[in-house]
């Protein structure tokens, strides 16, 4: 099923971070102020087709009712196996004295906090994301906002089965590390050196026990506020650049 990005603004915008646009519809009658045109260049200078539609074509699409006369088809994101994960990870821990990090979502739900996951992914030089294919977030035009286009420089692969991707990755000679506020030990008291698969959990239940009993060991970042959690995005990011720093 494609995916439609409603609306003036968000058109321009993912044009603007590089989502991977198939074609751009406007409606037959829609008035072209100043955001169409800058729409219709940009689409000119990256060579995606415009169509021009009805505008109830644009209703029976829309999903909120918002499209103010433009919208755009995305393409699927491009997915890859772990397989391909794994040969990136060999390669940087050849590169780099040993280390490589792969980072597994338990069950992220928010779009835009998969992107954020991927931006600082990418800014640690992790070899890939893994997330379930089902009842979780996938790449959506929301994640390429708040990746800030990361996610296209980022291998990214769906699984069935979280915990056999774990026991896989302990074969290829990773320590797996869960991030968990039940955790004992703070996260620089562990030892993140060599191959480590980050995992972190869902945004309200954290991380599920099948998958947090198939880790190796649990780590939680200190908190000393009033607040009971980071959000996911910003403990991966924690999280990612400690194991960064252990390594560099």
């Amino acid at each position: 099923m494609a995916d439609y990005i409603e609306g003036k603004r968000p058109v321009l915008e993912a044009l603007r971070t590089n989502v991977p646009i198939k074609c751009i519809l406007i409606a037959d009658n829609v008035k072209k102020d100043s955001l169409i045109e800058d729409v219709l260049r940009k689409a000119k200078r990256f060579g995606v087709q415009v169509k021009t539609v009805s505008r109830k074509r644009l209703d029976d699409l829309s999903e909120r009712g918002s499209h103010q006369g433009l919208m755009a088809e995305t393409r699927p994101f491009e997915y890859v196996n772990v397989t391909s994960i794994l040969e990136a990870a060999e390669n940087s821990a050849k590169e780099h004295e040993g280390r490589a990090l792969v980072v597994l979502l338990d069950h992220i739900t928010d779009a835009g906090n998969l992107g954020a996951i991927a931006r600082s992914a990418e800014s640690v030089g992790a070899a890939g994301l893994i997330i379930p294919n089902k009842r979780a977030a996938h790449v959506t035009a929301a994640t390429y906002k708040s990746s800030a286009g990361a996610i296209s420089h980022i291998p990214v692969s769906q699984v069935a089965n979280l915990t056999q991707t774990i026991e896989r990755l302990k074969e290829a000679g990773f320590w797996v590390a869960g991030a968990s506020e039940h955790a004992q030990d703070y996260i620089w008291q562990s030892n993140l050196k060599g191959k480590i698969a980050l995992v972190m959990g869902n945004e309200g239940e954290g991380i599920s026990r099948l998958v947090m009993d198939s880790c190796d060991f649990l780590v939680k970042l200190p908190q000393i506020g009033e607040v009971s959690s980071l959000n996911v995005a910003q403990a991966s990011t924690a999280c990612m650049y400690e194991w960064l720093r252990q390594n560099f």
